[in-house]
């Protein structure tokens, strides 16, 4: 049965009043609907769904699983070597920027909330911040990686909201359709073994990188 304070740590984790930012990224989307690959709910789901079983996401979320157990073993060394592993994959700075200023703003906060470790990064991707407040609260790994991509997932529908637009109740029918594939995905990722880390996110790379010459934003890169 699940531990009731690790429900609400959990909860509180993945809330979108989270105080981090990521309301304010659509991690390629704006780009996408620009260019009309991304027009309704169909083509959004898709893009969701094909992010999870090949993008970048689940490159991500696996790295947050290794910070997580480096954190509960003590092994910063390790800790440290995941963090910079993983800014060496965002192939955009803007991608790089993102996972950067929500991971500090997430270090801080936990700072201000509970007493952590002493010898925390000052900086550090928004992953393993995730994963050190996950491991610090006692919230399961499983759970720990659930939530991070129903987080992620909750994020991105709420930018195609506002760009193509949609309506909130299809927003939501979008994100329970999402469910199965953020089950199988969490399966996924917990037995990817380390030489097996790889990603198809060419898309979202291009789409990242265009963001600066659009004609207007919505939001910020």
């Amino acid at each position: 049965m699940l531990d009731q304070k690790e429900l609400l740590c959990l909860l509180q984790l993945a809330s979108p009043i989270l105080p981090v930012g990521a309301y304010s990224y659509s991690e390629g989307l704006e780009t996408l609907v620009e260019k009309g690959i991304i027009s309704n709910s169909a083509s959004l789901n898709d893009w969701l769904e094909r992010s999870l079983c090949q993008g970048s996401i689940r490159l991500e979320t696996a790295v947050l699983l290794r910070v997580y157990r480096c954190f509960c073993q003590e092994d910063f060394t390790k800790l440290n070597y995941w963090d910079n592993w993983l800014s060496a994959t965002r192939e955009t700075a803007e991608l790089r920027q993102q996972s950067w200023q929500m991971g500090r703003s997430l270090l801080n906060l936990l700072r201000e909330l509970a007493p952590v470790r002493d010898n925390l990064p000052e900086q550090a991707n928004y992953a393993t911040a995730f994963a050190i407040a996950a491991s610090h609260w006692q919230i399961g790994e499983e759970l720990a990686v659930l939530g991070y991509l129903h987080s992620w997932a909750s994020n991105l529908i709420n930018a195609g909201l506002r760009l193509i637009p949609l309506g909130q109740t299809l927003g939501q029918s979008l994100l329970i359709g999402l469910q199965p594939s953020l089950l199988t995905a969490t399966a996924d990722i917990i037995s990817l073994a380390d030489e097996n880390l790889s990603s198809w996110s060419w898309g979202l790379s291009f789409a990242s990188m265009n963001h600066e010459t659009q004609y207007s934003r919505l939001f910020r890169s």
